[in-house]
């Protein structure tokens, strides 16, 4: 993967703010930005590395666009490992339209998704698990996945697979020695000692697994579905969930034939809550397909909220078979607690069946906050929030890990059979190359691709 000539985009999101940043990197970087750039001050001697410059920007017939400030990082010591220069100016998106296009006027093109952070690996500024926890701190969707992240992109991630592989590859080259030297008769390397290295490889790297499921709430967020019949109240939850009117909430069942996607914030948990077809017996096409897609976003979610009507008649016959097989993350919410509850009341009869029930009355109110504690507990299974330095990796360093993981077991079975020296250098090699894709030493180029296209372009 490469990545040559001078770059620039617009590095503050999309639409209208108090400031916009144009961030340009390469070789033509000074030079454009000295092009463009009319300094406020007289005694202005040119672009004094990381120092604000007031002034303005003007175009091509010396009109002025903006007034700006500008600083200068030159590489290595920047962002990319090359000369950069970013440009402070208001945030509208015509000004920052007009001040790029000045930029690229000069010389320069417009990047590509991800080619600033793409240069600071390529540069050495950052090894891969920095790179991607870039990403993630632009993508988190809670504190605690932003925390995560940020312990990453200190690099002791990618410090810790350094020091592992380096370890690994010098029994590796010790191995090489004994295979080489049979006649020596493998005193260079003791069968107990490569053992206990391998075990030891082994616990490390279950080590670093151990967080990925614990954290997985915080670092992706939560899935809860509501379903239910028609008419339980199901799009008036959504509602008092979220504090506005979001659904449309009538008397006629069927009122929700699609879906509803909206996102909670559970005190720092990002939780996103779909409000699905009411379920009954239907031939409306439409509605079918609604149906459909609600079992199937039922099937996906962290926890589904099974509403029931409290002030009718409810029998366990009348669930949809599919929560039969998936009782272990559901919450019965009993809705319209304010009215008189039928008899027997659905809340004892879900209770008896070993449902975890809460009263609501989505309408008025009542019961919604408990509701929400229960989401939350629920979706982060027990667990708080991550420790400020637990290190976790995302999940194409986990799917990696777990590669190495279970070479190195294989590993250890093969000692315990005595396979022959070389043959234990093939797993040894394999579990090496697996750490190598994690920090970046040695990836496959469509996963370089697919790492760096979902980045914002001016990152």
């Amino acid at each position: 993967m490469t990545s040559s000539g001078t770059i620039a985009a617009i590095a503050t999101p999309p639409g209208d703010g108090g400031v916009g940043i144009i961030r340009i990197s390469g070789e033509k970087a000074l030079t454009i930005a000295g092009d463009i750039f009319s300094p406020a001050k007289e005694s202005f001697a040119g672009f004094k590395p990381y120092t604000m410059h007031y002034g303005t920007i003007h175009d091509s017939d010396s009109l002025e666009i903006d007034d700006v400030l500008a600083v200068f990082m030159p590489g290595p010591n920047s962002y990319t490992g090359e000369d950069t220069v970013e440009i402070n100016c208001h945030g509208g998106r015509a000004i920052l339209g007009a001040v790029l296009g000045e930029v690229l006027a000069r010389g320069a093109r417009l990047a590509n998704a991800g080619e600033f952070t793409l240069r600071a690996f390529l540069n050495g500024r950052m090894d891969l698990t920095q790179a991607e926890a870039v990403a993630e701190m632009i993508h988190a969707p809670s504190r605690g996945a932003a925390q995560l992240a940020k312990v990453k992109l200190s690099g002791v991630l990618g410090e810790r697979i350094s020091s592992l592989r380096a370890r690994l590859e010098e029994l590796r080259a010790q191995l090489c020695v004994a295979v080489d030297f049979p006649e020596d008769e493998l005193e260079c390397l003791p069968l107990e000692r490569m053992q206990s290295e391998v075990g030891d490889a082994v616990k490390n790297i279950f080590e670093i697994l151990s967080g990925v499921e614990r954290t997985k709430a915080w670092r992706e967020g939560g899935l809860a579905v509501l379903s239910g019949e028609v008419n339980a109240g199901k799009s008036s939850l959504l509602n008092a969930l979220l504090g506005r009117n979001r659904a449309i909430v009538t008397d006629i069942p069927g009122t929700t034939r699609d879906f509803i996607e909206e996102t909670l914030n559970l005190d720092g948990l990002q939780v996103r809550v779909v409000d699905t077809a009411g379920l009954r017996e239907t031939s409306d096409a439409v509605e079918l397909a609604g149906l459909d897609m609600g079992r199937d976003l039922a099937a996906q979610a962290d926890l589904i909220l099974l509403i029931i009507d409290g002030s009718k008649p409810f029998a366990l016959a009348n669930l949809d078979p599919q929560f039969a097989d998936m009782a272990g993350k559901c919450l019965a919410v009993i809705n319209k607690s304010d009215l008189e509850q039928a008899d027997p009341a659905p809340a004892d009869i879900m209770r008896e069946s070993g449902y975890e029930v809460v009263e609501i009355s989505a309408k008025k109110g009542q019961g919604i906050e408990r509701l929400a504690e229960l989401i939350r507990e629920h979706i982060l299974k027990g667990a708080g929030e991550p420790d400020p330095d637990e290190l976790v990796p995302n999940s194409r360093q986990a799917a990696t890990l777990k590669k190495a993981h279970a070479e190195l077991e294989e590993l250890m079975e093969d000692i315990e059979m005595q396979v022959p020296y070389d043959l234990l250098g093939v797993r040894l090699e394999s579990a090496c190359s697996a750490l190598s894709e994690i920090t970046g030493e040695i990836t496959p180029q469509e996963v370089l691709n697919s790492i760096f296209e979902k980045f914002c372009v001016g990152k």
